[in-house]
């Protein structure tokens, strides 16, 4: 029997699919269930696993844009498996070898006297001070031409020996869906950024005095992600604009806190969604954050997982970043930027301190938010995270990580 096997469904709105790469090749036998190809879809890279067991005949190449729906591979069920595994494959002939060139010798190889030069090229050279004898010319009888002049004296913007390779290697289906929706949001957005920066020791300080207890209970580290996420919603709630989109002709505000975190996967920009952030404690974004990133590395987060978000942080900071202007994720109308942290003098009560500062930056829509709520909003966060006690907190520390 033989079995036609169809690109599935990858989420809500995909009609199509790519191709990225086979994993089987074509007359292989498979088993069911086994990773048969990667498919690149504008959200995210998924496995294709076979439908049945069976010798496989593929109908795609990779590269091949696919509908949903579209046959990829047949699958022979009837045919039974090959005894110690696979089929031998044909081994490669050996190749006659190649007869080799004669080579001509030196005495025979005609050579040319150096030092003639034409008109143009003498010029060239005695502007440069080179002189013409120590030039190899190309030209009829050793001739120094004007083209050998202007290769022996190389200068800024003239090639010079180095290796001038190029390469070419097509863009995957989500990197090109990623550059469209950049393109897009730069050209449909009013975008513009506002800066601030925050003094991290009063987190620094929780951290060095908690982290080790907390990981102990939880199985995850007290990091940066759930002061960011959780100062981010109680600003949102204060700041219920940013947390906002443009439908048509219309603002679409929500009552919940959908999180995008913006990771780098091995295909590119992701950007996984923490849901309903405003019901979480520290352990529980901690938690989330941990879980989405690995799902992003092993390629294994799906589209429901990326789908949605009305707020996206994005951490420049771990790639060494001292500040950006990041670009918002439509149809959101805002992002906050994280940053490198560095020890900076800083003004405190008269006196100059070292401090842990980080550069925040939050880039939004000017159609629906003003630079009055912006402004607020960056410092809400920014309040809140150099006071994570009181604000994040409720001046209970252990009760606030569970501990």
């Amino acid at each position: 029997m033989i079995l036609e096997m169809k690109v599935p469904s990858p989420g809500e709105s995909i009609t199509e699919v790519e191709i990225a790469t086979w994993l089987v090749e074509d007359g292989d036998y498979i088993e069911k269930d086994q990773a048969i190809a990667e498919v690149d879809s504008d959200k995210a890279t998924l496995e294709l696993p076979a439908e049945a067991s069976g010798i496989i005949t593929l109908k795609a190449e990779e590269g091949d844009a696919v509908e949903v729906g579209a046959v990829v591979c047949l699958i022979d069920t009837s045919a039974a498996k090959p005894e110690g595994g696979d089929a031998p494959k044909e081994e490669k002939k050996e190749e006659a070898p190649k007869a080799e060139t004669p080579k001509v010798p030196a005495s025979e190889t005609k050579t040319y006297a150096t030092g003639s030069a034409s008109p143009a090229a003498k010029k060239i050279l005695a502007e440069k001070g080179i002189d013409a004898g120590s030039v190899s010319g190309s030209g009829k009888d050793g001739r120094v031409t004007k083209d050998d002049a202007v290769k022996a004296v190389p200068s800024m913007g003239t090639p010079s020996g180095g290796s001038r390779g190029t390469s070419r290697s097509k863009m995957s289906m989500l990197r090109r869906k990623v550059a469209e929706r950049l393109v897009e949001a730069k050209n449909t957005t009013a975008m513009l950024t506002t800066f601030n920066e925050v003094d991290m020791s009063p987190i620094f300080a929780l951290r060095s005095e908690y982290k080790e207890t907390f990981k102990g209970k939880h199985g995850v580290s007290l990091g940066f992600m759930s002061f960011f996420t959780l100062a981010i919603v109680r600003a949102l709630e204060m700041y219920p604009a940013v947390n906002s989109m443009i439908d048509g002709k219309e603002m679409l505000s929500y009552d919940f806190c959908d999180i995008s975190i913006a990771v780098s996967g091995p295909k590119g920009l992701m950007v996984p969604v923490i849901r309903n952030a405003e019901n979480l404690s520290f352990r529980g974004v901690e938690s989330e954050v941990k879980r989405l990133a690995i799902r992003a590395r092993d390629g294994q987060i799906t589209v429901d997982e990326m789908t949605g978000g009305t707020f996206t942080i994005t951490n420049g900071g771990v790639f060494g970043s001292m500040l950006s202007t990041p670009i918002i994720n439509p149809p959101q109308s805002a992002i906050l930027g994280m940053h490198n942290i560095v020890e900076r003098p800083v003004a405190i009560d008269g006196k100059v301190e070292i401090r842990p500062i980080m550069y925040v930056a939050l880039s939004y829509d000017h159609r629906i938010i003003d630079g009055k709520e912006s402004v607020g909003f960056l410092v809400a966060v920014k309040e809140a995270l150099e006071n994570p006690i009181e604000l994040l907190m409720d001046n209970d520390v252990k009760r606030a990580l569970e501990l």
